[in-house]
């Protein structure tokens, strides 16, 4: 009787101060398989095949060799890009079937993921968007029958472990303080930093700066620490915690995931500003990618 209430009861997660119920390995559970679920999509992080940079000028476009920007998807001959100042424009050759974005005008700019939603440039089944990075602007293609997706063979965890879940302090940032976050093609990107999350293992303070990339009030966590490289994948890991109430948030490391940049080269991910290198191994979350990243 005794150890069936106590495996109903209310585990109290060691040095966290934090409630972690019997249904909480459940949670994570569920959060794996959305997160699988998002990675394969058709249009998800495995979906990529091609990122092409744009420089000034109008350009020819297409699958043919002997265009300036060659694509692994679509016709031939596609048309041409222009890159004037910070506007795109995409100009479909004609007879050719494809849309962009939800104009019917064969001629039309192209809006950037910075800006908002990307304009999608359809071609049967696979597409491509605008992408800005620091003032560069390249085309992120996509096929749902890219290698990367049909080879995807799944996602590797360390054991579901509730101490690695804390409840973090939030120290705010004053108003419009910004960060400098580098990306894996060495570019510099001025990033919203509303503040920064304490929290204790061990007897030992830690802290990270956090990120605000969705305007909706999450923070936004990219950290390193001791497992890198070895166990997990090398460059660090992504982590979003919930909106601070009261001075307080959840950081929760079992939910800690790998960046795209570790299942495609078509990636521009964001790496770990200094400030966020653990000096400790964070054996919860998301392992090294096993698979092919082509």
């Amino acid at each position: 009787m005794q150890l069936r209430l106590a495996a109903l009861a209310t585990a109290i997660v060691a040095g966290t101060g934090i409630a972690a119920t019997t249904a909480y390995p459940d949670e994570i559970k569920t959060w794996r398989e959305q997160r699988t679920e998002r990675l394969t999509a058709p249009e998800g992080w495995l979906s990529l095949v091609g990122l092409h940079w744009l420089d000034k000028g109008t350009h020819s476009i297409g699958s043919a060799a002997d265009n300036d920007i060659v694509l692994s998807i679509g016709p031939p001959k596609l048309g041409s890009v222009t890159l004037d100042g910070a506007i795109v424009t995409l100009a479909l050759a004609e007879g050719v079937e494809a849309s962009i974005g939800d104009t019917a005008a064969r001629t039309a700019p192209l809006v950037a993921d910075s800006s908002g939603s990307p304009t999608v440039v359809r071609i049967g089944q696979t597409s491509f968007s605008l992408i800005e990075r620091s003032g560069r602007y390249g085309l992120r293609v996509r096929d749902p029958q890219a290698k990367s997706r049909s080879g995807f063979v799944g996602i590797d965890y360390f054991e579901i472990d509730p101490a690695w879940r804390f409840e973090a302090r939030f120290e705010a940032h004053p108003a419009g303080r910004t960060i400098d976050i580098v990306n894996v093609l060495d570019m510099l990107e001025p990033t919203k930093n509303p503040g920064v999350v304490v929290f204790e293992k061990n007897g030992k303070q830690y802290r990270l700066e956090a990120l605000d990339d969705t305007g909706d009030g999450q923070l936004f966590l990219i950290f390193a620490d001791r497992t890198n490289g070895k166990t997990t994948y090398g460059p660090g890991r992504f982590l979003y915690a919930p909106p601070p109430v009261d001075g307080k948030t959840v950081v929760d490391f079992n939910r800690a995931y790998n960046p795209p940049c570790a299942f495609s080269a078509y990636s521009t991910c964001p790496l770990p500003p200094p400030e966020n290198r653990l000096d400790v191994a964070v054996q919860a979350g998301e392992k090294k990618y096993a698979g092919a990243t082509y």
